[in-house]
């Protein structure tokens, strides 16, 4: 009767280690216990994170609903019924619709203005090379870094003499200029990371580089323009200094400015239902903006890393 004879060993190369069958095996790595701890923790600052921004933002909307006595009173309970009286109050006698009309045209006029202007000055930084391209890029970055509460007086003092103090167009203008560095700034890299091939073959096919732009380049950067657009509106909508300064006609103020003027022209009194109503007035547009484009927000963020 034959027998089968194990077979010799291979000689294992220097440095690799080999398994014998039958061996106990060892024991399984720690990683996977540490990647769910890891897990746990960032869930839990995430969830605490988020219920830190939600509540103030839920008890502003829960308060504007209330009447100024529930307000001290009982200011964590929800209200007896809904005071609508307190958002009628604060649109109409608090003059919050002239105001929110006021603001819409401002910041509808400057976000226009600093896409288009900021994508143009973008793209060409990014996709030509001329004497001084980086040095108009670092400038546009040096502008990031500088405050602006540095260039009020001066800047008082320049749209005074153009004539643009206390105007819509003025404001406008004013905001264009401000959002414009951050605008060129995350634009460029946004048109540097997107193929050169697209814009090539439209060369090849007769477009001229007005046409690549508007119908080809501007499309493809739709993300990253969603992006900084959000951005901007954000900045803008909330912006109170500049219009403290610039705009000083009691007909011609933001929401930022008639908040306070809300706050303030009441004396003692203190209407404050009414206050919390005018607040989630102006709360609610950059709520909805954000919740309309928070996927184009998000891919315009990431779409840099993702060549």
């Amino acid at each position: 009767m034959k027998t089968t004879e194990t077979p010799a060993p291979i000689p294992a190369e220097p440095g690799v280690a080999v398994t014998v069958p039958g061996a106990p095996a060892g024991k399984p790595p720690r990683r996977g216990r540490e990647g769910t701890v890891l897990n746990v923790f960032s869930h839990g600052m995430l969830v605490l994170w988020a219920f830190m921004v939600v509540m103030p933002l839920l008890w502003a909307v829960m308060t504007s609903f209330k009447d100024d006595s529930s307000i001290f009173t009982s200011p964590w309970s929800l209200p007896d019924k809904l005071h609508l009286d307190n958002w009628a109050r604060a649109w109409t006698d608090a003059n919050m619709s002239d105001y929110f009309l006021n603001t819409v045209l401002v910041v509808g006029g400057s976000l226009v203005g600093t896409l288009v202007l900021g994508s143009m000055a973008a793209y060409v930084l990014a996709r030509f090379d001329f004497p001084g391209n980086r040095f108009i890029y670092f400038l546009f970055i040096g502008g990031m870094s500088f405050p602006i509460m540095l260039a009020l007086v001066p800047l008082f003092y320049v749209v005074n003499n153009m004539g643009l103090l206390n105007t819509i167009h003025g404001l406008i203008l004013v905001y264009i200029a401000y959002s414009l560095p951050f605008t060129v700034f995350f634009l460029t890299a946004f048109f540097r990371s997107l193929p050169t091939s697209v814009a090539e073959a439209a060369f090849v096919d007769g477009a001229s580089h007005t046409r690549t732009f508007f119908q080809i380049m501007l499309p493809m950067a739709k993300p990253g323009l969603i992006s900084v657009g959000i951005f901007n509106f954000l900045g803008q909508w909330n912006q109170y200094m500049l219009p403290t300064v610039l705009n000083t006609d009691p007909d011609k103020r933001v929401l930022t400015q008639g908040l306070v003027q809300l706050a303030t022209s009441q004396g003692y009194k203190g209407d404050w239902s009414g206050l919390f109503a005018g607040l989630v007035m102006a709360m609610l547009p950059v709520l909805a903006a954000y919740i309309v484009f928070q996927r184009q927000v998000v891919q315009g963020l990431t779409a840099g890393a993702l060549k």
